[in-house]
């Protein structure tokens, strides 16, 4: 009779044994798909900055200087949603501004002058670049002097902000 109980309370903490670890391998494929979906959004942020960074010296090439502007906009605009991803560990807001995206991600208090003064330099390029009647006024204001300086600020953004993020 003893020997029977001991079966049955062996085979019952084995049981409990083997449905715990079952549900420990579940939370734990949980954790990593979820793991390997922010790594992918985070991925995907990063890739497409520095596509978009890529553009817009392709576009200096090109003399097609209004969309330099607009290229390194989306690319900061990328990297901080980037940022945002890692720091929030959820999709970052729906917005095109850089200042509130940098203010959502805690990025904006560390900041140097230069670079909020270069961020409220890119703010205009996103919006008058999609514009008819704002494109010939901006034009007069890129040359390709402009925005090889503008392409160079954004490779420094860029980088400062890449910095931060292998930081997190």
């Amino acid at each position: 009779m003893k020997s029977e109980i001991f079966r049955s309370s062996f085979a019952l903490r084995y049981s409990f044994f083997i449905y715990v670890t079952f549900l420990n391998y579940q939370i734990y494929r949980i954790f990593v798909q979820y793991a390997q979906h922010m790594n992918d959004k985070l991925s995907y942020w990063t890739d497409i900055s520095e596509y978009d960074l890529e553009t817009a010296k392709a576009m200096l090439v090109s003399k097609r200087f209004l969309y330099v502007g607009f290229m390194c906009h989306q690319a900061i605009e990328k990297l901080l949603k980037a940022y945002y991803v890692s720091v929030k560990d959820e999709m970052p807001p729906y917005s095109h501004n850089l200042t509130y995206l940098t203010e959502k991600s805690s990025l904006l208090s560390q900041l140097s002058e230069d670079q909020k003064s270069f961020i409220d330099e890119l703010e205009p390029l996103n919006i008058e670049a999609r514009y008819p009647e704002y494109k010939e006024r901006l034009l007069q204001h890129l040359s390709h002097k402009k925005c090889k300086e503008i392409i160079s600020k954004t490779e420094l953004l860029n980088t400062w902000i890449r910095q931060k993020l292998l930081k997190k």
